[in-house]
């Protein structure tokens, strides 16, 4: 039986794929999904089964979910559609017999306030209720958002948020995906939900770890939420993102994506990646280009 996956054109998704097939699943069991199936080309030449799948379509889901046992369930980015999105795969999956359903949630979702929570709280309690098996997997805040911004950063000498002193329990992509692959691979799962989180930092450290590896001095500016969303909107971000985000930084000053959570570091089998190690490597990636 195969292991649906979606989102598999998305930075996760990719990631899930390519750790199932160094672990050494057939190709031929990884049905890998997207909206655009072009852009699953590569998987394709490497013998993974490609689907289109629009979450918006649901007429497409029950095709691309047909003969799954297992999927992977990565939450779709649009503010606004998550729910949506996830409750039409929940129903396509139970159309097409899909015997458990693996979900990308967020960390701390049953109680964090913010926007970004509760799509992904609605989420928990459809899968929930749905009567089908799962296991729901609490991402933490990527690292990548942060080394995403390096270059930014580097440029203007600082770090932008509205974080005040809180602790973000940031986690490495690659990371999550190995913990999403041992639970897809792995009995004794069922039912369970975790909260993956790394070594937690606040964002002063982490400025101060950026000017560590890059030998400049950066700051941490904190702004208020408002300035702040102003700010990512001025720098071309969508306004329902650039709020999104802001306010997913309030929710961190709050202590909502902080988790003392071992599990991340229990399903890999080995120390999550740290901030340092983050940076280090995203510099490391940008002067081999």
């Amino acid at each position: 039986m195969s292991i649906v996956i979606t989102g598999a054109s998305g930075h996760l998704g990719r990631l899930v794929v390519d750790r199932l097939l160094a672990a050494g699943t057939p190709p031929a069991q990884i049905v890998a999904t997207g909206r655009d199936a072009g852009k699953l080309a590569g998987l394709a030449e490497r013998g993974v089964v490609v689907r289109r799948a629009d979450f918006a379509d649901p007429r497409t889901l029950d095709d691309a979910f047909a003969g799954a046992d297992t999927m992977l369930l990565v939450s779709t980015t649009t503010v606004g559609e998550r729910f949506d999105n996830a409750r039409n795969a929940i129903d396509a999956a139970a159309r097409a017999g899909v015997s458990r359903i693996v979900y990308t949630s967020i960390v701390n979702a049953s109680t964090a306030r913010m926007t970004l929570a509760a799509e992904h709280r609605r989420t928990e309690e459809y899968l929930r209720d749905s009567g089908s098996a799962f296991v729901i997997l609490r991402n933490g805040w990527y690292l990548e958002n942060y080394t995403d911004q390096l270059p930014m950063i580097a440029q203007y000498h600082a770090l932008l948020g509205s974080a005040h002193d809180g602790r973000v329990s940031a986690a490495g992509r690659d990371d999550l995906a190995a913990a999403a692959v041992a639970v897809l691979t792995q009995d004794g799962h069922l039912g369970a939900t975790y909260e993956l989180g790394g070594t937690p930092f606040t964002l002063t450290e982490l400025a101060a770890t950026i000017s560590e590896v890059l030998g400049t001095p950066i700051a941490y500016q904190d702004m208020p939420v408002a300035d702040y969303t102003a700010t990512l909107t001025g720098a071309g971000l969508p306004p329902e993102m650039a709020a999104a985000v802001a306010d997913a930084d309030a929710g961190l000053a709050r202590g909502e994506l902080f988790t003392a959570s071992e599990d991340l570091v229990k399903l890999i089998g080995r120390p999550a990646t740290t901030a340092h190690e983050a940076v280090r490597n995203a510099v490391a990636a940008g002067e081999s280009r």
